[in-house]
């Protein structure tokens, strides 16, 4: 079934997602790999906050490439999830509602989407250069934290 999202999205809309749905995601998304959940992780051990809301947000793991002339991005393509598992469960406590990867994901991390209601969202390997067309902007935040 087709499902249209907008981001940041409440648990009560996550848990109308079923596996196996179309979810079409609007809205804000951020985009984080290994080296920004680590320095994210960081900043917490440090009492900071950090530079974003987790809460209802939902984190693509992606490695934006540089933008060809004319484009806002270049291929955006996901990367594999499992390499930001050791930083995840606690991203979930803190409120975060929704991953985009590809590749399977820890007991812990299966766990933390459960226990609060988030939702991972599997994204086609191999696909970036089409997801790319999708993203109408895009900003560095903070941490290599990119905003699109």
């Amino acid at each position: 079934m087709e499902k249209h999202i907008t981001v940041p999205m409440k648990r009560e809309e996550r848990e109308k997602l079923k596996s196996g749905d179309y979810v079409y995601i609007t809205g804000t998304v951020y985009t984080a790999r290994d080296a920004a959940h680590k320095r994210m992780m960081e900043t917490l051990e440090r009492g900071e906050k950090l530079p974003i809301e987790l809460k209802d947000n939902v984190i693509y793991y992606m490695g934006p490439t540089p933008a060809r002339e004319g484009r806002v991005i270049g291929s955006a393509g996901p990367t594999t999830a499992s390499r930001m598992d050791k930083y995840t469960p606690k991203l979930l406590d803190l409120g975060l509602g929704g991953m985009i990867g590809k590749g399977k994901r820890t007991e812990d991390v299966k766990n933390g989407i459960i226990r609060n209601g988030a939702v991972y969202f599997a994204a086609v390997g191999g696909a970036g250069a089409l997801l790319s067309k999708c993203i109408v902007s895009a900003e560095v935040i903070a941490l290599s934290l990119i905003h699109i």
